[in-house]
């Protein structure tokens, strides 16, 4: 992405790309596979967030917490969308204090700086172990428990889109983004890597708590297992702070995926890929109808009302997991038609502002990862006495639909298939590359922007 998002930065890139450098029906088919992505992520953080805040008090029944934070949503995204950048950002940045202050919490307890003084450091990779068995036992049971981190991986694992579709807005696109790729997967991964390595270190798999929170539902540990950790250490008022901390990551969460998913279906509408009446906004600028909709589908958290919030949770992952490796596989097959237009009408990549490394081997790779793990991901239900209508069609919906819609589209508007030689590679170029010449930076306002800057970039 980072290599066409670079030589082209437009707004929705990699859906749009989808379409001039493949077929405008794939194109179609990728943008609602995206909103569909970005807009069932919002009922996930608003059931998120009721099993967070019934960690504290349950005298508010789920149905009532669901309804309040539904129509905050919709109070912002409405009425106080100017803000939202600015707020976003701080919030953002709230996440990874959050994220850096668990991981020294760990070094420090795992030392014995804790109530208990228990130096336990990797004591629970040897008891009861670091492979959990899942379903069958032996080998094959820790295989298994593998994959399903796996799995949960996948649905982890963003960053790339997110960048991708500021790429339009972004000053001095073609030397900002490819820092901020870089950024990203590097502060990503590692965040992630010893995120998972600090859950390991700190909750042993069979712990008590943390299989009652996910088995029943519990809250608490269901939020976040440093809140298991810290009972188990009897560390006072600190899980009470992660709460809070992950509750307000949760509701930022959910109400930023309001806003891209909304934004998402106006891009559709504007393109005329959607209705036209989705293109009305209000006096601000707000596709108040796409907002509308998008609201409609987070009602989906009401589910947990009659079921298990962790059964309802793993429903809406399972869901947004298909659609995020259909997303990345879409991202790999377009660059792969992207390269292969490049060598056709003779660019040579060493000209572009950024060439990614061992391609297209690279890309091959991670559209063969990502689309044999997009069928992976439901594989429990078919397994003996573990059949689940819900699970199945939550897990395998995506997978039906995007197809459909690309067959559909291309019936429908008799779209061609782009060959390598007739993909238009240099429309919005010179525009592009007019600004890049002209740019002029702005010096930053104060010495705390310049240093803020230095530090982000």
């Amino acid at each position: 992405m980072a290599e066409m998002v670079t030589y082209l930065p437009i707004s929705s890139p990699f859906i749009r790309f989808a379409g001039r450098y493949v077929d405008e029906a794939f194109g179609v088919a990728a943008g609602y596979n995206f909103f569909v992505f970005e807009a069932f992520l919002v009922p996930f953080e608003i059931v998120a967030c009721n099993v967070i805040i019934h960690y504290w008090s349950d005298a508010v029944p789920a149905g009532g917490i669901i309804a309040i934070v539904i129509v905050l949503y919709g109070l912002i995204n409405v009425f106080a969308v100017k803000w939202y950048g600015e707020s976003e950002f701080w919030l953002s940045l709230g996440k990874v204090i959050l994220a850096l202050l668990l991981i020294v919490y760990t070094f420090i307890t795992m030392l014995g700086g804790n109530p208990q003084h228990d130096r336990f450091g990797f004591r629970y990779w040897k008891d009861p172990g670091s492979f959990a068995e899942l379903y069958k036992t032996g080998s094959l049971g820790r295989f298994l428990g593998f994959l399903q981190c796996l799995i949960l991986a996948s649905f982890t694992i963003a960053g790339p889109d997110y960048v991708s579709m500021a790429a339009g807005e972004a000053e001095n696109p073609r030397v900002v983004m490819p820092k901020a790729y870089k950024a990203v997967f590097y502060r990503l991964t590692t965040f992630f890597v010893l995120g998972s390595l600090c859950v390991g270190i700190n909750v042993p798999y069979d712990d008590a708590e943390l299989i009652a929170a996910y088995a029943n539902g519990l809250p608490g540990a269901a939020a976040s297992p440093y809140v298991v950790a810290m009972n188990r250490l009897r560390i006072q008022v600190l899980p009470d702070v992660v709460n809070a901390m992950v509750l307000t990551a949760s509701f930022s969460a959910g109400n930023s995926y309001v806003y891209c998913a909304s934004r998402s279906l106006f891009g559709l509408a504007l393109e005329g890929k959607a209705p036209k009446f989705l293109t009305r906004c209000t006096r601000n600028g707000v596709p108040v109808y796409c907002v509308l909709i998008v609201l409609a589908i987070s009602l989906l958290s009401f589910l947990q009302v009659s079921n298990n919030a962790a059964v309802v949770l793993n429903w809406f992952v399972n869901l947004v997991t298909a659609s995020q490796l259909i997303n990345f596989s879409v991202m790999s097959f377009t660059y792969i038609r992207f390269k292969k237009a490049c060598d056709a009408q003779g660019l040579d990549r060493d000209t572009l502002p950024h060439k990614g490394f061992w391609q297209p081997f690279s890309a091959y790779y991670a559209l063969t990862g990502c689309f044999i793990m997009t069928f992976v991901g439901g594989y429990p239900v078919f397994l003996p006495g573990q059949w689940d209508i819900p699970t199945f069609l939550f897990s395998y919906t995506m997978i039906g639909i995007f197809p459909i819609l690309f067959v559909f589209w291309k019936i429908l508007k008799k779209t061609k298939w782009q060959k390598p030689e007739d993909v238009d590679l240099l429309r919005d170029v010179d525009e592009i590359e007019e600004y890049t010449r002209n740019y002029v930076p702005i010096p930053p306002r104060n010495a705390f922007n310049k240093y803020f800057d230095k530090i982000f970039s």
